[in-house]
């Protein structure tokens, strides 16, 4: 079984949003949280502003993509490890510093279907 979350942050604070070193430091922390390890990261920093962020995790990946001009982030966390839970939410909505979060979850079975 594998679980996936994703969520949608609103009224973000924009220097965060557009900080390499603030969303190095998120992802991080939410992978430790998870009990996983960052295998590799990748980060691309748009012009003039915006960031995306992928990490693959021991336990499958983790990414951020963000919108500073809307106060938006988009986080998705698949983990075929520990399962991530919804409090995953509050520790994004506080680095974040969002006002709002909205969050799916989706439970994968890693298999074949009989």
């Amino acid at each position: 079984m594998a679980s996936q979350l994703f969520a949608d942050l609103y009224g973000c604070d924009e220097k965060i949003l557009n900080s390499e070193e603030k969303i190095r430091d998120i992802a991080r922390n939410v992978v430790s949280e998870i009990g996983a390890e960052i295998v590799e990261e990748c980060v691309h920093k748009f012009e003039p502003i915006g960031i995306t962020y992928f990490a693959v995790i021991t336990t499958s990946h983790f990414s951020v993509h963000t919108w500073p001009e809307f106060g938006y982030a988009a986080v998705d966390v698949f983990s075929c490890g520990e399962e991530v839970t919804e409090k995953i939410s509050e520790l994004l909505k506080e680095a974040f510093g969002a006002e709002e979060v909205k969050v799916g979850k989706c439970e994968r079975v890693i298999g074949r279907l009989r």
